[in-house]
């Protein structure tokens, strides 16, 4: 019988075991996206139950901190990523304790959680969100205990997390003109399309203050993100739209990519803001210790 024998080189079964993952990963999404929308909080709550009765059995979890099963907005530590999004908002946008601040898309209350000892007495905090059972909450532990932070349900289409809604591309936020000292946008274009990122911007423009700032956090195309994305090294967009991509052609709001020079010369252009940092994140592959966040950051101003 011959014996055959099979000599991997160390770096070619890395590439394998990689790839693999990421192909199982990928599926992995998928299979939640093709759920409807209305049952993918009922998969996550039933994940996460086990783990949410042992931290409430415990009293390990602060009631300013939803149970994971509740957490419809990414995967990630929620108290960390919390003070990481603060960090880049004093750091990046120039947040002072004493401004009035718009939370654009406020989810669970990942980002109000951490302003809450933050803003000071003349600092306050509006947010709003398409989906009420993250309102619902941050009503209900946040509101209640700090009178100056106020969240509202904004019933938007949007099909990862809604089945129905009116349109966002029409929407008009429900605040003054020049009201605010800044904005964020946290995971929120990454789930819209260009329409619906074109009038936010445009409503960012009008309700931020002169001089105010936005920090919004997107996936962005250009030579360097594409090149990385082709070799497997990171997120994927394989659905091509000419200015934009998609992660999933029936979710199209699962996972939105747009390119750099389109969302740059035609969305912030015709919004009136500019762009004034930008921060490459390290979604398409980059070494994560030399990013501040998975997704890109771009800091746009009211100039």
């Amino acid at each position: 019988m011959m014996k055959v024998t099979i000599n991997f080189h160390k770096g070619s079964l890395l590439i394998f075991f990689s790839n693999l993952w990421y192909f199982c990963r990928m599926d992995l999404r998928k299979t939640f996206y093709s759920l409807p929308a209305s049952w993918r909080y009922l998969a996550r709550r039933l994940y996460f139950l086990p783990g949410d009765w042992l931290d409430l059995a415990s009293g390990k979890r602060s009631p300013m901190e939803p149970p994971r099963g509740l957490v419809y907005t990414g995967n990630g530590d929620f108290v960390k990523e919390g003070a990481d999004l603060l960090d880049h908002l004093v750091k990046i946008a120039g947040l002072q304790p004493q401004h009035r601040v718009l939370d654009i898309g406020s989810g669970i209350g990942r980002g109000a959680v951490p302003l809450t000892t933050y803003l000071d007495e003349q600092g306050s905090y509006e947010g709003f969100d398409v989906v009420e059972l993250g309102v619902r909450w941050c009503q209900a532990q946040i509101s209640r205990r700090f009178p100056r932070f106020q969240f509202q349900y904004i019933p938007l289409a949007n099909d990862l997390y809604r089945e129905d809604g009116a349109d966002a591309a029409n929407f008009r936020f429900p605040y003054e003109d020049g009201q605010f000292d800044a904005a964020f946008a946290n995971s929120v274009f990454t789930h819209m399309l260009p329409e619906e990122v074109g009038n936010y911007l445009r409503e960012i423009h009008r309700v931020l203050k002169p001089g105010g700032k936005c920090l919004a956090t997107f996936f962005i195309l250009n030579e360097a993100s594409k090149g990385m994305m082709q070799d497997l090294k990171g997120f994927y967009f394989p659905y091509d739209h000419g200015h934009y991509r998609l992660f999933d052609e029936k979710v199209k709001s699962a996972n939105v990519a747009f390119e750099e020079d389109y969302l740059r010369g035609t969305l912030i252009e015709n919004s009136g803001l500019k762009l004034l940092e930008f921060y490459p994140g390290f979604w398409p592959g980059l070494e994560k210790a030399s990013c501040k966040s998975f997704q890109d950051i771009i800091l746009l101003g009211k100039i």
